[in-house]
């Protein structure tokens, strides 16, 4: 598809360079939070869900990709997502009320995977010529994992050098547009078959889902706000929770192409895979709910000085990843061997944290532990999306990932920085009421210190068992990626039928 001056040699790393781009575009960012409360008239709270809109964005359409991708041309997408995303960014500047930034950061985040998986399945044969998944996977989350602290340092740096939130919106606009203006000059419409129609896309199924996962997000993230059941809107939210949940599953059991499969929910290791994700968000959390708690209310740093530490969780997510390729390829070591080492390198880190707790902490000591968790957490992320890679067939997997994105996408995030909250205030509240400390920050100090000590012992008891369970993979090998012509045959006669 790409025109004949463009040198061969390049073309593969225009692609990476587009993925790259995409990932790092958002509706709203993480960096600009505590700029936009102070700049708009936002709560915390509000700013927080309208960037869980876009986290939750970013999930849904991977049932889609695969049929976007048999009824438009690669150029189109590209175009399109680009330009929505441009879009996006622009609007983000200017309106206000918050359900509409909720759905403008949705729409961002949903076109913003669509961009990115259109960038990689055109290099996937670059990227592993012997379709080796054990590659392809731990590879493309160099370039997901890595852009999440380098959009958040991006935002900072603009945010602090130019004086604005707005800096960062402007910036993907410009970069999005020459996305843009380059897929249209560097390429042309091309297409291996005759395109497929869009039918058979339960697209009301992706919005009831999409509606669970947000209520379970909202009910964790204005808990603190609403006092818990103490509020009328929160409770109402509670009840209306289970009923969508029940009208959704309801009608994917009735309908002939549900959103996602039932046949995904029988395996067996579906659940427990859900879980170890959990325990890794749950340990991956602690950052924005107790060091940020501990960097900005006790040691008063601001954020020229935190943002040095996104440079570490670039590392971190980048060594990690190619530690997971090198585990799975020249080692051929087993998965769960591989799953411990990253969940001991998550537990290191609260550890280390645990004994840095203190008024003299200083910046240096934060490099290693952050390090450590971001090393893991590429570890854990790559060998869990391997392992049900491995567990899953192609038909159904992409599903699969949803429903692991239901963890993974904000959902245990937010549940557990709710919960972390709540620990917080409560331990804040029993130390006060024994007099330890004279002041807030001392105060405040001891209930970090407390609520991470109960994390070590929780990871020390997961780290046991993961220790114990030392199991086989389920194939001595890794399927080999799918061929897109054989997923247009596969698709073509499920139309017909």
């Amino acid at each position: 598809m790409f025109n004949g001056f463009v040198p061969e040699g390049i073309r593969p790393w225009i692609y990476l360079v587009f993925a790259f781009v995409f990932q790092l575009s958002g509706g709203i960012y993480f960096g600009n939070l505590s700029h936009m409360v102070g700049a708009t008239s936002l709560m915390r709270e509000d700013i927080q869900m309208i960037a869980m809109f876009g986290v939750v964005g970013v999930n849904m359409p991977f049932p889609f990709l695969f049929r976007f991708k048999l009824r438009f041309t690669n150029r189109k997408l590209l175009i399109n997502a680009a330009v929505v995303i441009a879009v996006c960014n622009v609007l983000s500047l200017y309106v206000t009320w918050v359900p509409a930034l909720c759905l403008i950061s949705y729409v961002a985040g949903f076109f913003k995977l669509c961009g990115t998986f259109e960038c990689f399945s055109n290099i996937r044969l670059w990227i592993s010529p012997k379709q080796d998944f054990g590659v392809f996977l731990p590879t493309i989350y160099i370039v997901i994992l890595g852009a999440v602290p380098a959009s958040s340092w991006a935002a900072q740096w603009l945010t602090v050098t130019l004086g604005s939130w707005q800096a960062m919106h402007w910036l993907m606009t410009a970069v999005m547009l020459t996305v843009v203006l380059m897929v249209y000059v560097l390429t042309h419409d091309w297409r291996f078959a005759k395109p497929l129609p869009l039918i058979s896309l339960d697209w009301l199924g992706c919005v009831l889902w999409s509606a669970v996962m947000l209520e379970v997000i909202w009910l964790f993230t204005y808990g603190e706000y609403y006092n818990w059941f103490q509020s009328v809107r929160w409770c109402q939210v509670l009840i209306a929770l289970p009923v969508t949940l029940g009208v959704t599953v309801m009608r994917m059991r009735r309908v002939r192409h549900p959103y996602i499969d039932p046949k995904v929910w029988p395996h067996a290791r579906l659940i427990p895979i859900l879980a170890m994700f959990f325990v890794a968000e749950m340990m991956n959390a602690t950052p924005h709910a107790l060091q940020g708690a501990l960097t900005g209310s006790v040691l008063h740093w601001g954020q020229a000085t935190t943002r040095n530490l996104y440079v570490y969780e670039f590392l971190g997510y980048t060594l990690g990843s190619l530690f997971t390729v090198l585990w799975h390829r020249p080692l051929h070591q087993k998965y769960t061997r591989l799953l411990t080492v990253g969940f001991a390198c998550l537990l290191m880190y609260q550890v280390m944290m645990y004994g840095y707790v203190s008024p003299q902490l200083n910046f240096a000591r934060l490099a290693l532990p952050t390090f450590l968790r971001t090393f893991g957490y590429a570890i854990f992320f790559s060998t869990m999306t391997l392992y049900l890679k491995d567990l899953i067939a192609f038909p159904t997997f992409f599903m699969a990932l949803t429903v692991s994105g239901f963890i993974r996408n904000g959902v245990a995030e937010s549940i557990c920085s709710g919960l972390y909250g709540y620990g917080l205030r409560r331990q804040i509240a029993d130390t006060l009421a024994r007099g330890i400390h004279p002041d807030f920050s001392g105060v405040l100090m001891v209930g970090i210190k407390q609520m991470w000590g109960v994390l070590c012992v929780v990871g020390m008891l997961v780290l046991l068992l993961m220790m114990l369970y030392d199991v086989q993979p389920v194939r001595a090998t890794m399927l080999r990626m799918v061929d897109v012509r054989r997923v247009y045959r596969y698709v073509s006669h499920h139309l017909r039928r």
